[in-house]
């Protein structure tokens, strides 16, 4: 089984390029999304989420590339 999460938002911070012992690149960065819901009693709220992102291998390269 196959999970696809798409998130839109803005990058919080550049992202921290790094090489584990084997070779492989780490690439860590974070990103704000904006979620807006209604309560129950009918108000409309704004929410924004900060969410920390991983990168593994060569896609690590290519987002501290262009991220």
């Amino acid at each position: 089984m196959f999970n696809k999460v798409i998130l839109v938002g803005n990058l919080t911070r550049d992202v921290e390029l790094r090489y584990l012992q084997s070779g492989t690149a780490v690439g860590t960065t974070g990103i704000a999304v904006n979620r807006r819901f209604k309560l129950s009693n009918g108000e409309q709220r704004d929410e924004t989420l900060f969410i920390d992102i991983t990168f593994f291998g060569r896609t690590a390269e290519i987002a501290n590339q262009y991220l």
